[in-house]
């Protein structure tokens, strides 16, 4: 693809991005100056303020990075996809990727995990 589309990708990106930051921080400021100075009599915010308390509640809750609480359905579902993809395998092919597995991640992939140790009695 040419260097323009990827141009033209990115600039309607960054604009996108741009405006739903402008949006969600001004639903947030109208939300806030609404309602919390009245009930829990907080100042009013500005604008500014508005965009670090959305920086600020993401980092502090939420992170900037992929994961966090949907990361473990999107584990479940790459397991699962990849266990239909394990069934149509005959058993040679099935046997060939484990061993590609096992060279290329470690010696203990596809292994059973140990059973856990029994907890003492106090």
């Amino acid at each position: 693809m040419s260097r323009s589309f990827w141009l033209k990708k990115a600039v309607k990106f960054i604009f996108f991005a741009g405006l739903f930051v402008v949006v969600a921080g001004f639903a947030t400021m109208s939300l806030w100056n609404w309602l919390m100075p009245m009930i829990f009599h907080l100042p009013v915010l500005t604008f500014g303020q508005t965009i670090g308390l959305l920086v600020l509640s993401r980092i502090l809750l939420g992170g900037f990075g992929r994961g966090g609480s949907g990361g473990w359905a999107r584990g479940r579902a790459w397991k699962r996809q990849m266990m239909q993809r394990m069934e149509t395998f005959s058993p040679a092919e099935r046997e060939k990727f484990r061993q590609q597995m096992r060279s290329r991640c470690a010696e203990s992939w596809g292994r059973q995990p140990a059973e856990a140790p029994a907890e003492h009695a106090l």
